[in-house]
This record gives C-alpha cells, structure tokens and sequence, in this order.
C-alpha cells in the first residue's frame, strides 16, 4: 500500500490519511512529492487522476480525496473502528468531518498550514468567525465524550485526522480558545504520530512563499 502526499510542512490535506494509518500503525509506503515545483504535476500524474494529493493505492484500488481514504481505511484494515460504535454518535462524526471537509474557508485562506512556524498574523471577521466555530465543535464534542478519552469522540477517530491541520493552524498562528479546545489541542500535539509529522515537516527544506504568511514570533 502507498500513500502520496504532498510536503508535509504545508500539506493539510495529506496529513489526514497519513495520521490515520500512522496512528493505528497499519504498514504503508509513504511518497512524498514536493509541491508547486517545476515538473511535479508530471510525477503527480504518475499516482493521483486529479493531480492532487493525498492518494492510496492499495492493490487494484486507486482512492483519492482525504476523506474517502479514510473511510476505506478504516473499513478494510480497522474493522470500521475509526468510528464510533454508536450510530448516532456516529452520525455525529461524520457530521463534524463533513463540516471539515468542505466548510472553514476563511481559516484555510488566511491560515495556512506551516507546522514548523510560530507566527502572528491579522485575520478577518471571516476567519475569527471560522475559530470560534472550530472552538465550539472542539468544546461540544470534549463535553460530551472526555470520559471515554482525551479525543473528540473519546478514541482516536476520523474526527481527529480530518482536524488535525486545523490543529497545527490554530497552533502556529496562536489563536485563543476556550480552557476546554486548548486541552484537546494538547491532546492532539502529544499524539506520537501527530508528531513524527511535525518533526519530519521541520526538516525540510521546501519555503513556499505564499504559505508563509505573518510575522515569526518567538517559540
């Protein structure tokens, strides 16, 4: 099985899929391209139909899109157990994860992801209005499932893979939270594979300039 990605420093998309197999330690050979540099929709076009990333290629099947490469991991290597078990709970999840996948414009236009940086930056009501909604998901879901565990819906989930750029957002450019979404993100930036990423993204040399967004602050 592969998974092709982007630059891990900027590349939110590829992150998810990348933390779900990593997390639960399922084998993989990772294939990462270096975005937005000469020749690489060409080697792109070698894996992924849309020439974007992420892609898995397992055997005969070629999945694209974030999303749905986590519902096929989860169905043919965990037993659906990326999940919840409940199925309004997890109807619940999935409601959040299509919320991410397809809202938050605001935040991922004026936030990019950099993993490696610590930044100050001026954002717009639009994107203010973006972090209070990610506040309160992170705050709901933390109120009705911290028993059960230190995740949004308790064990690690979906959920988790498709917020975790939002994580790393949030973190390098130091937005305030509640008490409640602070600890979650704590949570998440302990996760051992959250952090091989984050790590790996530090050692890279690839600077985009159009993702560097905002004064560096100080660690």
């Amino acid at each position: 099985m592969q998974l092709v990605i982007g630059s891990k420093n900027y590349s939110a998309w590829s992150l998810r899929p990348w933390l779900l197999l990593k997390h639960f330690d399922i084998p993989f050979e990772e294939i990462c391209i270096a975005l937005f540099t000469e020749g690489y929709q060409q080697e792109l076009a070698q894996y992924s139909p849309t020439l974007r990333v992420p892609v898995l290629k397992d055997g005969d099947s070629t999945i694209w899109d974030s999303l749905a490469i986590c519902e096929y991991v989860s169905e043919k290597y965990l037993q659906g157990s990326a999940w919840p078990r409940n199925i309004e709970e997890r109807a619940l999840c999935r409601a959040y994860c299509s919320e991410m996948h397809s809202g938050f414009m605001a935040i991922r236009s004026e936030m990019p992801m950099n993993c490696r940086a610590r930044k100050r930056l001026e954002i717009t009501a639009a994107a203010e209005a973006d972090c209070r909604r990610v506040d309160q998901l992170f705050s709901d879901a933390r109120a009705k499932f911290f028993p059960r565990g230190e995740y949004l819906f308790g064990e690690f989930s979906v959920a988790d893979c498709m917020f975790a750029p939002i994580v790393m957002r949030l973190t390098t450019y130091g937005i305030e939270l509640s008490d409640s979404s602070q600890e979650y993100i704590r949570t998440m930036q302990q996760n051992t594979a959250l952090s091989v990423w984050v790590e790996d993204a530090r050692n890279e040399s690839q600077i985009l300039a159009e993702f560097e967004l905002g004064e560096e602050t100080n660690p």
